[in-house]
């Protein structure tokens, strides 16, 4: 067992490099199987495996941090079930794309863009739009599903497994739930601090931080005290990580971001700072930019005239 003191020596590249080590050996080790059910299906694993590459691999990051702060000691099988939060990541961005009807992520097309391109290419009959979507989120179902596999595969004793499993099932309950709660502030029309801040801490914070923390805690052998620290860590750092996205998403340089500019308003996100700016800002800055959320069309000019009015108030 090593030292709690010891996270403060990992080198979170590292860690970052073998979670990605570990996510192309699952891809690679899941292919055949479904490959060999038709000729169609390797088309749908190379755009699987692009929207599980990439990212800051933050969720996994956290798990092995959360065990070695339990004082789990370093080994290969944690870097496999520390990946299970990338298979189960890509299935929140393909799904979280979907619902905010987004051309692109990580500065590439989504998924669902891309199932369209493919339906186009090869010219079949009926909607590309209808197929990609569907395509879409059978994809991220699958995702869904490999996330149980690589966590349950991983190679880690089956006792601290039990003692997670309960974690990473809640853990994804509430990001269903989070999604859930987003669509319907975006619907409802916002506009309330305090709602926004329930969605973030269910879709985001314990989502991102707090939950992974638990889980890696967990499979180390953590004890509660050490468990609630790591939840009342995780969940202001979620909030604050989520926080500084959405400004992000208004402000954002789309050369870091991979996304435009004022894509958050395009798709109505109702983030803490477009209801704290609708609170503050004057009636008839709250009508623009209440009228602003949702219009997918909004040009460049109207997104910096918001952001006047973000900065002003």
């Amino acid at each position: 067992m090593s030292s709690p003191a010891d996270t403060a020596a990992l080198d979170l590249l590292a860690v970052r490099a073998k979670v990605e080590t570990e996510v192309a050996g699952f891809m690679r080790a899941q292919t055949p199987a479904v490959s060999s059910i038709s000729d169609d299906l390797p088309a749908m694993l190379d755009i699987v495996g692009d929207a599980v590459s990439g990212g800051k691999r933050l969720r996994a990051i956290f798990l092995v941090v959360g065990w070695h702060g339990a004082g789990g000691s370093d080994c290969p099988e944690l870097y496999r079930a520390a990946a299970s939060m990338e298979f189960l990541q890509a299935c929140a961005l393909i799904h979280d794309d979907i619902m905010d009807d987004s051309d692109t992520r990580r500065g590439l097309p989504s998924t669902h863009r891309r199932f369209q391109d493919l339906h186009r290419a090869h010219g079949w009959h009926g909607s590309a739009e209808r197929f990609g979507l569907g395509a879409a989120i059978l994809a991220g179902d699958l995702c869904l599903s490999w996330a149980d596999t690589c966590l349950l595969q991983s190679g880690l004793d089956p006792t601290a497994l039990l003692r997670a499993k309960g974690a990473f099932d809640q853990m994804r309950a509430e990001l269903m739930a989070g999604q859930y709660l987003d669509l319907v502030e975006q619907s409802r029309g916002g506009g309330d601090v305090e709602r926004a801040r329930t969605v973030i801490a269910y879709k985001s914070a314990r989502y991102t931080i707090a939950r992974p923390l638990e889980i890696g805690g967990r499979l180390a052998g953590g004890q509660d005290p050490l468990l609630r620290t790591y939840e009342a860590y995780g969940l202001s750092l979620g909030e604050a990580f989520q926080l500084r996205d959405d400004v992000l998403g208004i402000f954002g340089d789309a050369q870091q971001t991979g996304k435009p500019v004022g894509d958050d308003v395009r798709e109505g996100k109702q983030t803490v700072l477009v209801a704290t700016a609708m609170a503050r800002a004057s009636e008839a800055d709250a009508r623009v930019l209440r009228d602003a959320l949702g219009q997918a069309d909004l040009d460049a000019d109207s997104v910096e005239r918001l952001q006047h009015i973000i900065r002003d108030c």
